[in-house]
């Protein structure tokens, strides 16, 4: 029968540590406090940024548009709490599998993103674990790429860590602040498929 999409939106996931919820636009002025007090942090390993990026009523829209995206069968992304933090007051960071692709593909991409201040505690890898499995048991796709560039040790160790093998480099992959980057290609399978 496969899974019901549209519960994509109201579907929480539980870890030791964490609560990851789905956006919603009632979480709007939380996330945008969450690039604004992690600019300096993130900018390193993302795009450049217009100044309207940080600012609720880009959030506003943005979560508006991931959230039908979800719906669509396209997008999949969870917001990371504390599990104290039952109101989902302040996020501690994301995770995002993109570009679903269908059919004989069944593969979509990985994005993920820590709080400068509760990086190196293991909430990544921690969130990570739980949001894989639920798209490969609950989802069942294939396949989860994730691009990472090679001087970005700490996302690599956590990938590894999750059993991601690496397949190659990409040179000049994506362009990150400002600069055209090399990005490592991860991957894992789900075998429970092959």
């Amino acid at each position: 029968m496969g899974y019901d999409f549209s519960q994509l939106s109201r579907q929480q996931l539980v870890t030791d540590r964490l609560l990851l919820q789905p956006p919603n636009v009632q979480m709007t002025q939380n996330i945008c406090d969450f690039f604004r007090r992690n600019r300096t942090f993130l900018e390193p390993w993302s795009p450049i940024m217009r100044p309207i990026f940080y600012t609720e009523a880009f959030h506003h829209e943005k979560i508006s548009q991931e959230v039908l995206q979800m719906a669509e069968k396209r997008l999949v992304k969870f917001w990371l709490f504390r599990r104290q933090d039952f109101e989902f007051k302040r996020p501690i960071g994301h995770v995002s599998f993109s570009n679903l692709v269908w059919g004989a593909f069944k593969s979509c991409f990985l994005g993920y993103s820590i709080d400068a201040n509760e990086a190196g505690k293991g909430y990544a890898t921690e969130a990570l674990a739980e949001s894989v499995r639920f798209v490969f048991q609950e989802l069942s796709l294939h396949r989860i790429e994730a691009n990472i560039m090679p001087r970005n040790l700490p996302s690599i160790r956590v990938v590894e860590k999750l059993g991601f093998d690496c397949e190659g480099l990409s040179p000049k992959y994506l362009k990150i602040h400002g600069v055209w980057e090399d990005h490592l290609h991860y991957v894992i399978r789900n075998l429970a498929l092959e």
